[in-house]
């Protein structure tokens, strides 16, 4: 009885360690995404809204891993819990991933050129900082609770640090060189890398599943 009762004290004390996680997640997040569809919109840049977005949906897998953390006591229906926050994120993901390769293929044929945002690339530098310390914290909890739903959300936030990389290569071209076209080819090469990760969430894969 100790012992279970010294298990069940750890695992709270994991769950307590996600939940902080994730109320940063929801914070950084949103606050991220306010910045980039700001930026984004008066810039004119489909990528760093496209990027904005993809914070607002990191804002609502975060929101349902932090239901799952609280939803951790209740054993019979971990297991349902777990693929109810998977099919939330999976949506999210496929959602983001239509929307953006519309904006980037409209932009595209209409040649619409963005104006350069420097609050734009200073985002994604940051952002590159910030969100692979996230996901290794997250995945630290995702293997200590042995729970798919908050591994899902470790490798979307390292998904994140992804898009940073790619939305900071066409803001850079389109700032320093002048190409247009290079933030729309951006959020072009973002779409289906976001459509794959949607259908594993749907399917109910984690990164370690592949």
């Amino acid at each position: 009885m100790q012992m279970e009762d010294a298990v069940l004290k750890g695992r709270a004390a994991v769950v307590r360690r996600g939940s902080r996680l994730e109320y940063f997640t929801i914070a950084w997040n949103s606050l991220e995404g306010f910045i980039a569809l700001v930026a984004g919109w008066m810039a004119g840049s489909i990528a760093l809204v496209g990027f904005g977005v993809d914070s607002v949906i990191e804002v609502t897998s975060g929101a349902t891993l932090l239901w799952r953390m609280w939803a951790d006591r209740d054993v019979q229906s971990r297991a349902r819990n777990e693929k109810r926050a998977l099919t939330i994120v999976g949506m999210c993901f496929l959602a983001l991933a239509i929307y953006v390769g519309y904006e980037s293929v409209r932009d595209l044929v209409q040649r619409r050129a963005p104006e350069r945002s420097l609050v734009g690339i200073a985002l994604a530098c940051v952002s590159l900082v910030v969100m692979p310390m996230l996901s290794r914290a997250k995945r630290k909890i995702g293997n200590a609770l042995a729970s798919d739903a908050m591994n899902a959300d470790a490798k979307q936030t390292e998904f994140c640090a992804y898009l940073s990389a790619i939305l900071l290569g066409g803001l850079l071209h389109n700032a320093l060189f002048g190409l247009w076209w290079a933030d729309p080819v951006a959020a072009l090469v973002m779409a289906p890398i976001i459509a794959s990760e949607g259908i594993q969430r749907l399917r109910g894969e984690t990164c370690d599943d592949l």
